[in-house]
C-alpha cells in the first residue's frame, strides 16, 4: 500500500467517524485536501491550522478556513469544546509533547479522532531482529537521521497513554500493511503486532475545565486528567 493509497484509506476511516454538519477542526491541515473532502461529503463547518506557511496559503487561496499557526503553541486560542471533533491525523509522533497535544485536543473538541503508524508492527520487529537497524518501511519511509517523527510509539504505548490519562477509546479501528481494515479491540490475531496504521476516535466522560494561573497567563485545564 504506498503512502497516497493509505492516505486516502485513513482519510475516509476518520470521515465515517463524523457525524453530518458538525463543526471540525483539522490540525496539521496542510493545504487543506481533508478539509475539502469533509466540505463536500459531510457539509461540515471546518477549520484548519497549519504550521507551514506556504501550505497554509495555498489553503486559503482555494477559499478554505485555515489559519497559520503551531498547534503546539496556539492551540490554547481556541475556546473550550468549540468544536464537535478535532482530527489529528498521522502526526501525533512528530510532536514535542504528544500528552499535552492530547490534553488540548479534547479540550478543544468534544471528540479527538487521532491516527498514527504502528511502530510495534511486525514488519518493524523484524527488520529491528535481523539487522538490528532502524527499519525503513511502506509507511515510515524515512532514514533514522532525516524522519520528522520524535517520537517511536506503539499501538500499546497509546493505549496505555489513554488509560493515564482517563481519555475513553470510544473506537479503535486498524489497517494491515494490505489496507485490510479490522476492529482493534474486536481482533482475534495480536492488534500491536498487525496494526499498521490506528485510528481512534477519543473522548473524555466528563469535561469540567478549571482555570489555572501560570506566570501571569490564564490557562484551562482539564479536570478530568491526572497528572
Amino acid at each position: 500500500m504506498n503512502s497516497i493509497k493509505s492516505i486516502r484509506k485513513d482519510w475516509d476511516l476518520i470521515e465515517s467517524l463524523i457525524s453530518a454538519k458538525s463543526r471540525i477542526l483539522d490540525v496539521g491541515c496542510g493545504e487543506g485536501d481533508l478539509i475539502q473532502q469533509f466540505k463536500e461529503n459531510l457539509k461540515a463547518n471546518v477549520h484548519g491550522i497549519e504550521k507551514s506557511q506556504d501550505l497554509a496559503i495555498k489553503g486559503i487561496a482555494r477559499g478554505l478556513n485555515i489559519t497559520h499557526g503551531d498547534a503546539e503553541k496556539d492551540l490554547f486560542q481556541y475556546a473550550n469544546q468549540s468544536f464537535d471533533y478535532v482530527i489529528l491525523s498521522q502526526t501525533l509522533q512528530a510532536m514535542m509533547d504528544p500528552k499535552k497535544i492530547l490534553i488540548e485536543l479534547l479540550r478543544v473538541g468534544s471528540k479527538a479522532i487521532v491516527s498514527f503508524p504502528n511502530f510495534g508492527h511486525w514488519k518493524i520487529r523484524l527488520q529491528l531482529l535481523l539487522w538490528g537497524k532502524m527499519p525503513i518501511t511502506e509507511g515510515l519511509p524515512y532514514s533514522w537521521y532525516d524522519t520528522p517523527n520524535i517520537h517511536f510509539f506503539t499501538l500499546k504505548d497509546f493505549e496505555n497513554l489513554c488509560n493515564e490519562m482517563n481519555i475513553v477509546i470510544e473506537k479503535s479501528i486498524g489497517l494491515t500493511n494490505k489496507g485490510k481494515q479490522f476492529s482493534i479491540n474486536g481482533s482475534i490475531l495480536p492488534a500491536n503486532i498487525i496494526t499498521h496504521e490506528a485510528i481512534f476516535l477519543l473522548s473524555y466522560k466528563n469535561f469540567e475545565p478549571i482555570k489555572i494561573k501560570s506566570k501571569n497567563k490564564l490557562f484551562v485545564k482539564n479536570s478530568a486528567i491526572i497528572n
